[in-house]
């Protein structure tokens, strides 16, 4: 019996060498299968790696932004644009108007949401900044076909007027986008910080896929901003790599949080019940996340390893509520792989190797995921059925966001031992309208199915929906919902399950 156990001990520090293995190495190749742990330790040959020194190599150092990009722009061409609170926005307007100068066609652009409306000029989008193909340019749309892989409120009326082409996509596989060579880039739109004492610059805020678009783009220009962090991680790149940089001094992309209504703290308090202490946490950014981690200020020895996180963390950290002591991986350091919010979440991530930002294909890795101390993956929707199928991306027919990593990470919580998978939303809208409800509205796309969706919460409760029948779902679903909902959908549920869900 010793001898066994002393085995599985041994089995299990395996493991855990392994999965740290595959983190460290932001260079790593996964194999064919996206969720495997089997990995080739070197890119393969058409990559090019960005953290050595290109020897002999000197960026053009430009005056202006159509400078910088007018060499790697051409008809039929495509760019790669950093995102989030990355967003290049002096590039991206260069690009447009060397597009429009040129009379450029078909010229693709693949990336997030696009964020950073420049405050000299403010956005009729409000907190979203100008996309690649602006609402007011209609000859930037003649130029210029966006092909985000995830809806920005920037690019939602072009998608349905078919001026863009969103690509639904989980977000541990956008990596392989290039790494499997479907796209190649010809430039990539990087934003920045300043080179260290040995030329080093790391992508700052936004890593996720940017690492993978950097090593196989043909080109890089690069935004170099002292205002972007300095943030540790598998972001470095060396300055000599770029091949067009312009200097640019300016304020980030603000992510602005505003109060929490008695919904949301409700939701947030019934999530905290799920949470054990010495639990490892993945968020996402909004209001039912900052609501979640609000009602967590008792808890001890948390850790965070998600694709994302905001300022929501800080009061955790602050206080030692977050400490990462207990996480399987990296432990005591912040695992993400992009970040977005208050000048305040900047400066704390500025140089602070406590924080890590990773490739997004090991921070969404599945078995990564699975492997964390008591994984709990804290995820919304737009609306869910009563059998659970969720809607998270689109409203109807109307794609209002993408599938980013809800699925990753409902997954992985769910195999973690004593992991959670928990989607929570408010019963009902702003203004209204039913989120649990009968069926989905026409048009609408399931991102996470029923068979994967387990724990649901709402500020009526939370339920647990692993094992249980359709009928017992529905039953179980309705009790989350409004209660001047609950008749229609118990009439609809009858209807639909005859005696297996008696009136």
């Amino acid at each position: 019996m010793p001898l066994c156990r002393a085995a599985a001990a041994a089995t299990r520090r395996s493991t855990r060498r392994a999965v740290q293995s595959l983190g460290r190495r932001f260079s790593t190749a996964i194999s064919s299968s996206p969720g495997s742990l089997s990995v080739a330790l070197s890119l393969q040959d058409y990559a090019i790696e960005r953290n050595t020194v290109r020897h002999g190599h000197s960026p053009r150092v430009c005056s202006s932004a159509e400078e910088a990009m007018e060499p790697y722009l051409q008809s039929d061409g495509m760019v790669f644009i950093h995102a989030g609170a990355a967003t290049p926005q002096p590039l991206m307007q260069g690009m447009i108007n060397v597009a429009k100068a040129k009379k450029l066609r078909n010229l693709q652009t693949i990336h997030m949401h696009l964020e950073g409306a420049d405050a000299a000029r403010p956005s009729k989008l409000g907190r979203a900044g100008p996309g690649p193909i602006p609402l007011d340019d209609p000859e930037a749309a003649e130029c210029i076909r966006p092909l985000p892989t995830f809806v920005g409120a920037n690019l939602r009326k072009q998608v349905m007027t078919g001026d863009a082409e969103a690509i639904p996509i989980h977000l541990r596989d956008l990596p392989y986008l290039f790494r499997r060579r479907v796209v190649r880039p010809d430039v990539a739109l990087l934003h920045c910080s300043p080179p260290d004492a040995h030329g080093f610059c790391t992508l700052g805020t936004s890593v996720d896929w940017a690492r993978g678009a950097a090593e196989h783009s043909k080109a890089l220009v690069a935004l170099i901003n002292p205002q972007m962090p300095r943030v540790h991680g598998d972001g470095i790149i060396h300055f000599s790599q770029f091949d067009a940089v312009l200097h640019h001094d300016g304020p980030l992309w603000i992510h602005k949080t505003k109060e929490l209504s008695k919904e949301e703290v409700s939701i947030g308090q019934h999530i905290a019940n799920l949470v054990p202490d010495g639990a490892t946490l993945q968020m996402g950014i909004g209001s039912v996340p900052d609501a979640a981690l609000s009602q967590l200020t008792n808890h001890k020895n948390l850790g965070i390893h998600t694709e994302m996180f905001s300022d929501g963390v800080l009061p955790l950290i602050e206080s030692g509520v977050v400490n990462n002591s207990m996480k399987s991986t990296y432990r005591g350091r912040t695992i993400s792989a992009f970040l977005s919010g208050s000048q305040k979440l900047y400066d704390f991530v500025n140089d602070n190797l406590s924080v890590n930002l990773k490739d997004v294909a090991y921070t969404n890795n599945v078995e990564v995921i699975a492997s964390q101390q008591s994984m709990i993956g804290i995820n919304s929707c737009i609306e869910m059925d009563m059998t659970g199928q969720a809607a998270s991306s689109t409203i109807g027919f109307r794609i209002y966001s993408g599938f980013g990593g809800q699925v990753d990470f409902l997954t992985g919580a769910a195999a973690s031992q004593n992991g959670k998978g928990i989607l929570a939303f408010p019963s009902r809208t702003h203004k209204g309208v039913p989120r649990i409800v009968p069926q989905l509205n026409e048009g609408a796309a399931v991102v996470t199915t029923r068979a994967q969706v387990q724990w649901v919460v709402t500020e009526y409760g939370s339920v647990n929906l692993f094992g249980k029948s359709l009928p017992q779902r529905a039953r179980s679903l309705i009790s989350l919902a409004h209660p001047d909902d609950r008749d229609d959908l118990e009439r609809h549920a009858h209807e639909r399950f005859g005696k297996a869900f008696p009136k």
